[in-house]
């Protein structure tokens, strides 16, 4: 019988909201840089395709046929932009702009009194993540994960298994020990590669995105008084996901997790957002 040790979090659009913020971030930056664009939430949902921030500015402005002043080397010149829409993306967090999403805290708080292990697997950056968390659950939030594993130490963008392998090696677990919240097709494809079941909590952006191999699509974890709603896969009898409904889908008896095969979808509504560079998600 597997026996569920560990939960492995995605952080955009999955502990929280972030993902229109980032778009705003990229917004504000461009208007300071003098980039005479601006991502509408249409455009953006396809460049959210492109895993990694820099990589996204870099390959839309290339689309584009962007001159950076003064002939700048555009992959430099994609760098700083980079850099300075992330220190926006973090003012905003510092602000109260951002929280988590539902259910998370309260799944946080049961897996620590129920000793279970949690860990992060994201492609955003160290230092967002720790803004992230610090801004909605408190100075000691990091505390909470066994092991934090962002684009900081793996440059493989999700779909790649990277991330995920790489938690479960700092981890020192087996990946039919451990479950994966992800929101996006990419990072499903990613922890189906690395082995391990998901759950998908989808939002606006990632809503019509491809989901095969799931084990459960849902708008939102839940919460007792408000329920999730389940696009596909098995919530035996659950209204909200709690330790209880993950070690169910941890422990059931399936097929191997697999990728997703192009071109199929799930769809719902949500409660809600050449030399390779380094990637985050924002």
């Amino acid at each position: 019988m597997r026996i569920l040790k560990a939960i492995i979090f995605d952080v955009d659009g999955t502990l929280a909201a972030t993902e229109e913020t980032h778009r705003k971030a990229f917004n504000v930056a461009f208007k300071e840089f003098n980039v005479p664009y601006q991502w509408s939430v249409s455009e953006y949902i396809e460049l959210l395709n492109i895993s990694g921030g820099k990589e996204r500015i870099l390959k839309f402005l290339q689309e584009k046929k962007f001159i950076a002043p003064e002939n700048e080397n555009l992959r430099d010149y994609t760098l700083k932009l980079h850099q300075r829409k992330s220190e926006i993306y973090r003012e905003k967090l510092i602000d109260g702009h951002i929280g988590l999403r539902n259910g998370v805290e309260r799944l946080i708080n049961e897996a620590r009194d129920k000793g279970i292990t949690m860990a992060i697997a994201t492609s955003t950056s160290t230092a967002n993540v720790e803004t992230v968390l610090k801004s909605a659950l408190g100075e000691d939030a990091l505390s909470y994960f066994e092991t934090l594993v962002s684009c900081d130490l793996v440059a493989d963008k999700k779909p790649s298994p990277a991330v995920y392998q790489y938690a479960l090696a700092n981890l020192g677990l087996k990946p039919e020990n451990c479950i994966v919240l992800e929101d996006t097709s990419n990072g499903n494809r990613a922890a189906l590669s690395a082995g391990i079941k998901t759950v998908i909590t989808t939002h606006p952006l990632t809503v019509d995105e491809d989901f095969t191999g799931t084990s459960l699509v849902i708008d939102q974890l839940g919460e007792p008084e408000k329920h999730f709603a389940v696009s596909s896969g098995n919530s035996y009898g659950a209204d909200y996901v709690d330790v209880d409904l993950l070690e169910k889908i941890v422990s059931a008896e399936s097929s191997e997790p697999r990728i997703s095969e192009p071109g199929q979808h799930d769809g719902m509504q949500s409660d809600l957002e050449q030399p390779r560079l380094s990637a985050t998600a924002g």
